[in-house]
């Protein structure tokens, strides 16, 4: 087979090309990394930061998840429904907030899962507080429609939506926690269900108990260790 992802099911960012590839009906081999076990595979295709999702399409190396998802959008472009928006403004516009996410969300939810060290009450809020932010440009983009300015899933649905499950896995694991908090961000709130509720996603997304239990796992090897 020649398209191949390197990727974790517990990795947001190897879900989010997972999800891209089987949106687009793109037949390819997962190869599953284990934490802390990082294959020659994987630091041959990776030198640089040696880090999953990675994936390999006829023997080329392609890095960084929404790097990826471009990738799929563009090479299958005739397969399945368009990821990023095709007029010029709008995929600016996508861009720039799964930009966004990403420089917003990934520390403070290491943070909440115990990855690194801080405050997780703060880096709840944190997480909280650009979610907020992002139920404003769901309303001004949205214009009625189920998802981030169209009626499928596409580029800033799959960068935000991937961190859903770990969302819900957090609120498990931390009492009193609602970091998808329905009475501040309904929008978000009713557009999450959307994206959880779909065939494909849920094909992807580990289930949240899942993740809770990968998280204790963790937790206890860190003490061991």
């Amino acid at each position: 087979m020649d398209t191949k992802l390197l990727g974790s099911p517990f990795s947001p960012f190897a879900n989010r090309a997972e999800l891209a590839l089987k949106l687009k009906g793109v037949a390819y081999e997962y190869i599953e990394e284990v934490k802390g076990k990082k294959s020659e595979l994987l630091l041959n295709s990776n030198p640089v930061y040696k880090m999953i999702p990675v994936l390999i399409h006829k023997d080329q190396p392609v890095c960084e998840s929404m790097m990826i998802v471009e990738y799929i959008d563009e090479f299958w472009a005739v397969n399945g429904p368009v990821i990023l928006p095709p007029d010029p403004y709008d995929r600016a516009q996508a861009r720039f907030w799964a930009k966004y996410v990403d420089d917003k969300i990934p520390t403070p939810f290491r943070i909440v899962i115990g990855l690194l060290p801080g405050s997780k009450e703060d880096a709840i809020q944190e997480i909280q507080t650009t979610l907020q932010l992002l139920e404003s440009v769901l309303a001004k983009c949205s214009k009625g429609k189920a998802f981030f300015g169209r009626d499928t899933i596409g580029y800033l649905d799959i960068a935000l939506g991937c961190f859903l499950s770990w969302f819900k896995a957090v609120e498990m694991m931390n009492a009193g926690v609602n970091i998808l908090d329905e009475a501040k961000m309904p929008l978000l709130a009713e557009w999450a269900n959307r994206f959880c509720s779909d065939d494909v996603v849920k094909e992807v997304m580990p289930e949240p108990n899942v993740l809770v239990e990968h998280a204790k796992k963790n937790a206890v090897q860190a003490k061991e260790n």
